[in-house]
């Protein structure tokens, strides 16, 4: 009894952090009857949000009341919404991109329309269609899935059909299989970038840049965010088939070494399963401080863990990089835990995140969360930039950090790897090497560690595992331990 007192006494003392400890999920109830395969979450300018799920219901609750009511039914397999205001909607199902809208004021969509469907459509199970998004010119931006060659196509198809796209583990026979489309504020729809396999995520950053997540698989060797421009290809080659321009021969008979030159490179990888299995959307935190101290930054979800990724962005040399960390991971010792399939996402006006999921066939659960900033519960100790130097590393922490700790060159753990480019079904990590810290810096704000590191070389991802990390007045752990940097460039 009294070493469990001296124990309760020293953690009141010296708290162990836990993430659960500065952010509580809460669980939505959703309607009986319904199967909640969550397909895209937005909220409409008068707090209300908007659901729809992949048996093509449309649904509005109302956080206040906690009240749901039906806006739109019988759509094919919706994927994605946003509010336009708060009767209209868009929302991208298989075969299109619809504009539901309640032109009566009853609260239900009574006018269904075709914003865009010029894209092709083979039948085969696995051309999902994702977004939409939107930027501030009023451009919006879906997404095209590839095919699987787990199952075939339909005799008949919509749009033109090409043999040389019918080829590999994910093909794209009909246009624009493995896209971002882009369509235009007078209505035209356009083929904005190529080469992607499973493209389940965009979204934009502060700066408004469209970035892309992609899954894991054939040409991918690990799940990964893409920050994406217009023409430019980013790597899964059956796409090129629909490229403007490109020749009329097969992509896959191209050697790895000329589709590599042609592509542009993520840019940040996510190691498979130490970061994710099935990445997903993408928000900004534009919550102005109370989802916590990461205002402006990117988070990501993910279908097969039941966490979130930080996205923490370096721009070297004109091109963005940099690296990714854990989020919210576990419900720590107290709370509810998160589930798994977190495949939408969506910041309220209340500055809450809400976690849209979905199994669908796969890993994952249904129904949706709601993950919450607790008010007074202070400022958490975890890494709020990571940032290239010449010869290696600075580290931001959102905390001043006890001196002793940050000194420690055990505290700092650097390995480094690649996953292959190549037509195979993902990749190990290869060529994993253990990068030696040499020295340390400590800021005069105790907030910025400097670490050199010995032979830093471009194209490698830098793990890194922290230790025993503590803040300034010794009562803060570290929350996170594990981030990961993807180097393309090194500084000139």
């Amino acid at each position: 009894m009294l070493a469990s007192l001296l124990l309760s006494a020293l953690l009141t003392v010296f708290p162990t952090d836990t993430i659960s400890d500065y952010y509580e999920v809460e669980t939505i109830p959703t309607p009986p009857g319904l199967v909640a395969e969550t397909g895209g979450l937005s909220f409409l300018p008068d707090g209300r949000m908007a659901a729809c799920f992949h048996r093509g219901e449309v649904m509005l609750y109302n956080p206040k009341t906690k009240i749901w009511k039906l806006f739109a039914e019988g759509l094919h397999d919706p994927l994605g919404v946003i509010a336009i205001n708060n009767r209209e909607l868009l929302v991208i199902q298989r075969p299109e991109l619809t504009r539901l809208t309640d032109t009566n004021g009853d609260g239900l969509a009574d006018k269904y329309e075709t914003v865009t469907d010029q894209f092709g459509m083979s039948g085969n199970y696995h051309e999902f269609a994702f977004g939409p998004v939107r930027d501030a010119k009023g451009n919006i931006y879906i997404s095209l899935n590839t095919a699987s060659n787990g199952a075939g196509i339909r005799d008949e198809v919509r749009g033109q059909y090409d043999a040389l796209g019918r080829q590999g583990r994910m093909y794209a026979c009909v246009p624009y299989r493995g896209w971002v489309m882009q369509l235009t504020p007078d209505g035209k729809l356009k083929p904005y970038a190529c080469g992607f396999r499973s493209p389940n995520g965009l979204g934009f950053d502060a700066q408004g840049r469209l970035f892309v997540t992609d899954n894991q698989g054939d040409w991918l060797g690990t799940s990964k965010l893409f920050h994406v421009e217009e023409g430019k290809f980013y790597g899964h080659p059956t796409s090129l088939v629909w490229r403007p321009g490109f020749p009329d021969v097969d992509p896959l008979t191209l050697s790895v070494k000329s589709l590599d030159s042609m592509r542009t490179v993520e840019s940040i990888a996510f190691p498979h399963e130490l970061m994710a299995h099935s990445p997903t959307q993408i928000v900004l935190d534009n919550t102005g401080g109370k989802f916590g101290p990461f205002a402006n930054q990117l988070f990501v979800g993910d279908m097969d863990f039941a966490h979130l990724l930080r996205i923490l962005p370096d721009e070297v040399d004109g091109q963005i990089q940099g690296a990714c960390v854990p989020f919210y991971s576990k419900a720590g010792s107290k709370g509810v835990a998160m589930r798994i399939g977190n495949n939408r996402l969506a910041f309220a006006p209340d500055g809450s995140l809400y976690l849209g999921q979905t199994d669908h066939g796969w890993l994952g659960a249904k129904g949706i969360q709601r993950l919450r900033y607790k008010a007074g519960s202070g400022v958490p100790l975890d890494i709020m930039a990571m940032k290239l130097t010449p010869n290696g590393f600075n580290l931001t922490f959102t905390q001043p950090i006890d001196e002793a700790t940050a000194r420690d060159l055990t505290n700092y753990n650097f390995r480094s790897y690649y996953y292959e480019y190549h037509r195979a079904y993902g990749s190990p990590q290869m060529d994993v090497q253990a990068v030696p810290v040499s020295s340390i810096q400590l800021s005069a704000d105790r907030k910025t560690v400097s670490l050199t590191l010995g032979g830093l070389k471009s194209n490698r991802i830098y793990e890194l595992t922290l230790g025993n990390l503590q803040a300034n007045n010794g009562q803060k752990k570290l929350m996170n331990h594990l981030v990961c940097y993807t180097l393309n460039r090194l500084m000139k």
